[in-house]
């Protein structure tokens, strides 16, 4: 069996399966367990498998059935790319996605060119797999940050990925504010479980059935979590600070009010590639 016949027979497997992204998935799968990148698989495809590599070709295919069970892909390869950097991730925080990669591009752009401190505190409040705070650390070189999350499971995982990154970031377990102890901040930000209860059993099952409920579910209107978090964040963000969420798509106007309700000004709504509301933005007079 070539190289290529091996995936194009992962690549059926997935699909009589129905997982979406089947070629994409089946390539993902033999590039973790082979160690071959898609540039070296394309000059040896048609290739026979070399005969020290046979011994994983059980292992390949024990992944692809559990990939057929929609058991998310990052949980069988532990591990999930963002902002060019490598996650650690399981079935304990939300998978980094794309759309988040927007929430940290913006807030790049306020510390490098609004916020005038030379060394901003920073605090990332539903931190996950502590992506959205290693991703900002590293790039805007900070010294002081602060991660929180309510999930001990979570912040296992986080602290992995500070040590994977090697990054200082402090790691707190906390309900939102709760043991912050008035510790103050120039930016925050947070992208909190927003999706509306009811509307969770329609996501795809590679979500509602293997990601945390504790970071899909934003309560009957999804709304919940921004109102918490934006009411105490003013007790600790700096004057002149900025507050920034992700959001779902058709929050931006109810988040931009609820900042708007509790004194923030200078409100943007950020859209991601797609047109879509992905970020909203505001400013502590």
């Amino acid at each position: 069996m070539t190289y290529g016949e091996l995936v194009t027979l992962g690549e059926q497997k997935l699909k009589e399966a129905n997982i979406n992204d089947s070629k994409i998935d089946a390539f993902l799968l033999f590039e973790h367990i082979f160690g071959i990148s898609k540039s070296k698989y394309l000059l040896i495809k048609y290739d026979e498998i070399r005969e020290e590599l046979r011994d994983k070709l059980d292992e390949f295919d024990e992944k692809l059935q559990l990939r057929c069970l929609n058991i998310p892909l990052q949980h069988i390869t532990g591990i999930q790319e963002f902002m060019g950097m490598d996650f650690v991730v399981n079935k304990n925080v939300l998978i980094p996605r794309q759309d988040t990669e927007i929430l940290v591009e913006n807030a790049v752009l306020t510390i490098t060119e609004e916020i005038e401190k030379e060394n901003p505190r920073l605090l990332d409040m539903c931190t996950g797999s502590g992506c959205i705070a290693i991703s900002l650390t590293k790039i805007c070189k900070l010294q002081n940050t602060i991660a929180v999350d309510y999930s001990n499971a979570a912040l296992e995982v986080a602290k992995e990925n500070n040590q994977k990154h090697s990054t200082q970031i402090n790691f707190i377990n906390s309900d939102l504010f709760t043991s912050l102890n008035g510790e103050m901040f120039d930016i925050i930000v947070s992208n909190p479980p927003y999706i509306r209860t009811e509307d969770i059993r329609e996501l795809m099952p590679e979500v509602k059935d293997f990601e945390p409920m504790m970071a899909l579910d934003g309560t009957s209107d999804g709304l919940e979590f921004y109102r918490k978090i934006t009411k105490e964040s003013k007790k600790h963000l700096n004057d002149g600070g900025f507050l920034l969420y992700e959001i779902g798509f058709d929050q931006g106007k109810d988040v931009k009010s609820i900042m708007k309700d509790n004194g923030f000004d200078n409100i943007e709504i950020i859209k991601d590639l797609s047109g879509l509301d992905r970020v909203v933005k505001g400013h502590k007079a």
